[in-house]
């Protein structure tokens, strides 16, 4: 079957390649799906770099999501049928023609959602919604986040308006302004302009924010620990700078603010079954009402996965870049 492979790690423009594998048999509890489209995530480049929670024995096929149709069932799988559309996260080598997933992670798709959205609707929407519940925010109360022209601050900005949260969005580029605009997503300041920190205070009122999301590190750590009010929480989502995060301890002590990690693989591990159909319950219903947009930047054959991951890296992109068998 054509694959998106890797032979070694390293920069996925450089080491993805088209390889030919042998169709997957499915074990016990497991199904085999026929994929029909597949995003490229961060974290999937991550991996295919070697320097991610994961790493996969080599030569490996790329990919983590996908939608696609039950084509096999292994032994023991109840409550999944052959020619049923799922969608499906924390999987392996889903950017393939088939790939195999546990049948307890496929979330059945609506007619009414087509592949574009149902093949990016679990991973990062998901990981937003549990980082918002994980924030413990309030109607009414104010998050910081930066990087929020990405993918998971795009979404995090939508739920938290639906849920009646405000949101403070950062992004690096004055054009990231406009570019959270045409997604309806207001309240967005770019760090580019030099008195963006007053802005920011103006805008978050004396109480500052309750919470903040840092996916940057290094110096931007401090400058969101500025923006939370006393008893905060700064929550680390990402490393963009590749730099330790920069506190401030006397901010820490007088804010006695907090500091967490969140990793979406353990949060979502610890999620009970009922949480866990609640949170993808509330993605659809979003989704379905146009109140959470999943736009996509391109679709590229696997053949192509290579220029499709370079494609992902690039700044000022409008969506998720996607792959197709």
């Amino acid at each position: 079957m054509r694959s998106a492979i890797h032979t070694t790690f390293g920069e996925p423009a450089d080491v993805l390649e088209l390889g030919d594998r042998q169709v997957p048999q499915p074990g016990a509890g497991e199904v085999r799906i026929k994929t029909s489209l597949a995003p490229i995530h961060n974290h999937d480049l991550w991996t295919i770099r070697g320097r991610y929670g994961y790493k996969p024995e080599l030569p490996a096929i790329g990919g983590s999501e996908a939608v696609g149709i039950v084509d096999a069932l292994g032994e023991g799988v109840e409550g999944a049928t052959v020619g049923q559309r799922v969608a499906v996260a924390s999987a392996h080598g889903t950017w393939a023609e088939y790939f195999l997933a546990p049948a307890r992670l496929l979330v059945p798709v609506p007619q009414a959602l087509p592949d574009e959205t149902a093949a990016q609707l679990i991973a990062m929407p998901l990981s937003a919604l549990m980082l918002l519940e994980f924030l413990h925010a309030e109607p009414g109360q104010w998050i910081v986040q930066n990087t929020a022209n990405g993918a998971v601050g795009k979404t995090l900005a939508m739920l938290a308006a639906a849920r009646g949260v405000q949101v403070l969005s950062l992004v690096r580029r004055d054009a990231g302004v406009d570019e959270l605009a045409a997604l309806g997503i207001g309240n967005v300041i770019s760090t580019a302009q030099p008195e963006w920190q007053e802005r920011a205070r103006a805008l978050l009122g004396s109480t500052l924010a309750h919470a903040a999301v840092d996916s940057i590190g290094g110096a931007a750590s401090a400058a969101l620990l500025g923006l939370l009010g006393e008893g905060g929480t700064l929550v680390s989502f990402g490393t963009m700078a590749g730099e330790p995060m920069q506190i401030d301890s006397g901010s820490l002590i007088f804010k006695q603010a907090t500091v967490k990690g969140f990793w979406g693989s353990k949060v979502s591990q610890a999620l009970s079954a009922d949480d866990k159909r609640r949170l993808v319950g509330e993605l659809l219903q979003r989704t379905l009402a146009g109140e959470l947009l999943l736009p996509v930047e391109a679709i590229y054959d696997l053949a192509d996965a290579a220029q499709a991951a370079a494609a992902s890296l690039q700044p000022g992109r409008k969506g998720k870049v996607l792959l197709k068998p």
